[in-house]
């Protein structure tokens, strides 16, 4: 598999910018109804095809998509995953506090992140058989770490000075991919530029104990910006990095560190209050079943209800399996999908629940913007101004009497109603 890595975009008022190129996101004209009409900029786009497919392929030469089947060479998302965990420092930057305070900034929280994102589906065990700080035998500056500097020749030498360093002390076999936190005061704070980056899938990765540490995680200095919460969701930035591990790719663009997701989404802001990621990312790991998820591929009007995507399993009246899932394809590579959100779980920012509406590109690099949200209401300001959110697309969810008509495809979304029974939304869906 080729090398991958992605990193995270730093705080809203950061000046630091990623030096990759990026496509520009391709997406369709929308109008939204009960809410005067916007516009997005599109390119041309294939009308919509009846019965196109409802699980999209990745297009030829896109390495990590939103693409639900043919994404191979990911760790685990559902079971246990073992994540050892190094705390590490440099002759140059000696360990600031305790390597178990260190520690203490990322678990038990980002294993809880999970347990509830995954519905308990996913069972994430950290380690940490080192309890100090793993000296280096380098300097911090002899690596060469910037933001935006590729695997080599930099980070193969620190994985392999990490693996020589803890010989002795660790089994790396018994691990699943490796994380690790970095000293804060090693390079620049956080606030300035971030250095965060995962590296995945990695070919003639070195060696420990016979395996390849292929999958690799480092966290450096502390995303605490002054907030009220800073502190307390600092840790976010570790989960949205292990996520690149199971195969999620970076929402936000790496031509400007924008978003088209806002905070809906993990993998597109990790700063600020907490969020979850996205319905279509819990499907792609396995936390979303097939009788969670409904697909829309034929013509004319139907009608779906969806559940709130915080909750699992039964509805409300115990039942069934409610819906938490509809996909609306356009072609085979692209197309809407549907979810409601609400204040519960790992969202504490939603400050307007209802039905969250978004456009998938799956020929879409990672950092190239495969996913736009559709804002119910365009040039609104937003309902929430919290910290290092994107306060524009806080107000994007449809509610009752609202959709929205994709010009260009034809596809059409109107929220009718609410659902006693599941808490969600009734959700009339037309093709042509």
């Amino acid at each position: 598999m080729q090398q991958l890595c992605r990193r995270i975009r730093g705080p809203r008022r950061s000046a630091a910018v990623l030096a990759i190129t990026a496509l520009a996101l391709v997406v369709p004209s929308v109008a939204t109804t009960s809410r005067p009409t916007a516009t997005v900029p599109a390119r041309p786009a294939a009308p919509a095809v009846a019965r196109a497919t409802c699980s999209p392929s990745p297009a030829p030469g896109v390495r990590m998509s939103e693409a639900i089947r043919g994404q191979a060479g990911h760790r685990r998302s559902t079971g246990t995953l073992r994540a050892l965990t190094l705390m590490i420092d440099f002759p140059d930057a000696r360990g600031a506090g305790s390597a178990r305070g260190r520690f203490a900034e990322f678990f038990p929280q980002t294993a809880q992140w999970y347990r509830t994102s995954s519905y308990g589906a996913l069972d994430y065990r950290a380690s940490a058989p080192v309890k100090s700080w793993i000296r280096m035998p380098h300097t911090f500056a002899s690596y060469g770490i910037k933001r935006g500097v590729g695997y080599d020749p930099g980070y193969r030498k620190l994985v392999r000075d990490i693996a020589k360093a803890a010989e002795g002390r660790v089994d790396f076999g018994k691990y699943d991919l490796l994380n690790v936190l970095v000293t804060p005061n090693a390079g620049p704070s956080a606030l300035h530029t971030v250095l965060s980056v995962t590296f995945t899938g990695m070919t003639e990765a070195p060696k420990a104990d016979g395996v390849p540490l292929s999958d690799v995680s480092f966290v450096y200095g502390r995303q605490e910006d002054g907030s009220a919460t800073a502190k307390a969701n600092a840790y976010r930035v570790l989960p949205h990095e292990n996520a690149h591990v199971l195969g999620l790719p970076d929402l936000y663009t790496a031509d400007s560190g924008s978003s088209r997701v806002g905070h809906w989404d993990l993998m597109s802001e990790t700063w600020g209050p907490g969020n979850d990621v996205l319905g279509w990312h819990k499907r792609r790991l396995g936390w979303l079943d097939g009788e969670q998820v409904s697909c829309v591929n034929g013509s004319g009007d139907e009608t779906r209800t969806i559940a709130p995507l915080s909750g699992a399993g039964e509805d409300r009246s115990g039942r069934h399996r409610a819906t938490r899932l509809v996909y609306v394809p356009a072609t085979d590579t692209t197309g809407y999908a549907l979810e409601v959100r609400t204040q519960e779980g790992n969202d504490e920012a939603v400050c307007k629940p209802g039905v969250l509406v978004y456009w998938i590109d799956t020929g879409a690099e990672s950092g190239d913007g495969p996913v736009t949200v559709r804002d119910s209401s365009p040039h609104s300001g937003g309902c929430s101004h919290q910290p290092n959110m994107n306060a524009e697309l806080s107000d994007a969810p449809f509610a009752v009497g609202e959709g929205m008509t994709d010009e260009r495809t034809g596809i059409s979304v109107a929220v009718t109603g609410h659902d006693r029974a599941s808490g969600g939304y009734r959700v009339r869906i037309s093709r042509p």
